[in-house]
């Protein structure tokens, strides 16, 4: 069952309707209840009391006092609205994961006036709630949010060059980062590091680049051959937390890859990870050789041609099904010291047989077409014939290579399909294999620790999509390194906020939680003053049912509004509280 969480507005005198605020998913028994006392404890009517901003009397003064001013009403203007709560949100996930102590002893040395770590907590903070360049920061993004409130620093902060040498210094600290944020992952969450995740993905170039060594042509993730790209190495816990990235020229092979992180790892965090899950790219004979060499465990997926030695076994009907997954068939297979999880997914079976039929049934029926064309004579000529079945070839990828001979004579073309194929192919319908040296697991237990790729998978669609990881605009290399480091930042926000929302419903996202957050501004009351002057009085708006809601399950509460400010003209500020 869906739950979510709704608003009754009334319309007319006999018509409501309800408006839809918050979608939380599937909820446990005790999550409701949470939601449910928030609810009771938010819509709780509360104590008012009303006070009089003036005397009864028509102009009477207030009492003198040295916190009390007149202000003149008809002058009341609201200016400079600017987002807080998402900004403010960010500040305290930085704070929780103790990011500005950090930063703030790592470059407590360095000479400015304005703190170091600050500017690099604006750059994280806008890579999360709104990702822009350096230049777009400095241009449009700092001067619609609050900031300077938010950080306590003057407009300076966002300065472009300030900006730009903020990356040079925070990529100076990238190895005490990550082990910084590796123990507070295990302080606030309890981040279990016994089973790591590894995997890579690519990020590209935009425009001309200079020489960059890291910047390659190679395989593209991004279906962006055209470009030059770099290589981005990830490793996280089953639960996604990032412990450690490494970057690598854009043309490297992922299988090479695997010693250089596994030394990575173990500098910077010691032993930790017994197993490693991670997917066949990176699988070789030599690779897995190294990590039993180590004393480590391997938890990998194979290459589909392995499958031909298991024939036997895909064909037998001893077929175990995954508790709480009946579309998952397991068969556990023990080879050499080693265990073979045969796994099968009759969803991924249906949709494979779906795609090879119609590839078959298409190129069975262009085949024929062609065929046709050749015995009326109106295409003769061999080389214009050899063309079109080239084309063929070209439309139809997946199918051609079922096809065993094509005969062309004088007058006729045969062709016969490859009937071994393709009763190899129907058997190996959705099923993968997995590899492992972890002797005493049972099968259900390794295939859901494989499953948790799909973690990893998460991680680079939010780094890219969410976070803005890609293109890539700069051309100096410690510049291009800082980015993915601000990336990285960016994300680690995201899966501490992630982690947070877990506990009060599992499907309510982080993107969706920094998007209601938003609507919480920043803005700027002014008076004018009976006795000359204006008085300005910064004011937070007050949160929605929805956006109190989230902010009571996550156990923080808006800050105090900012102090009154009185000018005595329109520049010279003269006074606070």
């Amino acid at each position: 069952m869906y739950y979510s969480l709704c608003e009754s507005i009334r319309l007319s005198r006999g018509r409501t309707t309800q408006r839809r605020v918050l979608n939380l998913g599937e909820l446990n028994t005790n999550q409701i209840e949470r939601w449910q006392r928030s609810i009771e404890v938010i819509e709780q009517p509360g104590q008012s009391r009303q006070y009089r901003l003036f005397t009864d009397r028509e102009g009477a003064a207030p009492a003198e006092a040295s916190d009390v001013c007149e202000v003149i009403l008809s002058s009341l203007s609201v200016r400079r609205p600017r987002q807080f709560g998402a900004c403010w949100l960010a500040s305290r996930l930085w704070q929780e994961l103790k990011l500005d102590e950090f930063f703030a002893t790592a470059l407590h040395d360095r000479r400015g006036t304005i703190e170091w770590a600050k500017v690099i907590e604006l750059l994280a903070v806008n890579r999360l709630c709104e990702p822009e360049s350096e230049l777009g920061v400095h241009q449009r993004w700092y001067g619609t949010t609050a900031m300077d409130v938010v950080l306590g620093t003057e407009d300076p902060v966002a300065a472009k060059d300030r900006l730009y040498r903020a990356l040079d210094k925070a990529i100076e600290h990238k190895e005490p980062l990550e082990q910084h944020l590796a123990r507070r992952w295990q302080d606030l969450f309890g981040a279990k590091c016994e089973l790591l995740l590894y995997d890579l993905t690519s990020t590209y170039f935009e425009g001309q680049l200079g020489e960059v060594p890291l910047a390659r042509h190679g395989y593209s993730r991004d279906h962006r051959p055209d470009a030059l790209q770099l290589i981005l190495a990830l490793v996280v816990t089953e639960e996604g937390f990032p412990l450690s990235y490494e970057v690598f020229e854009g043309n490297r092979a992922d299988v090479t890859t695997l010693e250089e992180i596994l030394d990575s790892v173990q500098r910077k965090h010691g032993a930790l990870g017994r197993v490693w899950v991670f997917d066949r790219g990176i699988v070789s004979e030599e690779n897995l050789a190294l990590l039993r060499q180590r004393g480590l465990f391997y938890l990998v997926a194979t290459p589909r041609r392995m499958l031909g030695s298991f024939q036997k076994q895909l064909i037998k009907e001893d077929w175990s099904q995954v508790e709480g997954h009946p579309q998952i068939q397991l068969k556990l297979i023990s080879r050499d010291q080693e265990l073979y999880v045969l796994t099968r997914s009759l969803e991924r079976a249906e949709k494979e047989r779906a795609i090879r039929l119609r590839a078959l049934h298409g190129l069975r029926k262009d085949l024929a077409k062609l065929s046709k064309t050749v015995r009326s004579g109106r295409l003769r000529r061999r080389e214009l014939i050899y063309k079109r079945l080239g084309r063929l070839e070209e439309r139809w990828p997946t199918a051609w290579p079922y096809l065993k001979e094509v005969e062309l004579s004088e007058s006729n073309l045969v062709w016969k399909w490859d009937r071994k194929k393709l009763r190899s192919a129907w058997l190996h319908q959705g099923a993968y294999l997995l590899r492992t040296n972890l002797i005493d697991r049972n099968p259900q237990m390794l295939w859901r620790q494989y499953i948790q790729l799909t973690e990893l998978e998460a991680v680079f669609r939010t780094l890219k999509s969410e976070l803005n990881l890609r293109p890539i605009f700069h051309r100096i290399q410690r510049r291009i390194e800082a980015h993915i480091l601000i990336a990285f930042l960016g994300y680690c926000l995201w899966i501490c906020l992630k982690q947070k929302l877990r506990a009060a419903a599992g499907s309510l996202t982080p993107a969706q939680v920094i998007q209601s957050l938003k609507q919480i501004i920043l803005v700027e009351v002014w008076f004018d003053l009976r006795k000359g002057g204006r008085i300005c009085l910064p004011r937070i708006t007050q949160p929605e049912a929805q956006q109190q809601l989230i902010l009571h399950h996550l156990g923080w509460s808006l800050p105090a509004q900012p102090p009154p400010k009185i000018y005595r003209d329109q520049n010279q500020f003269v006074w606070t509280t």
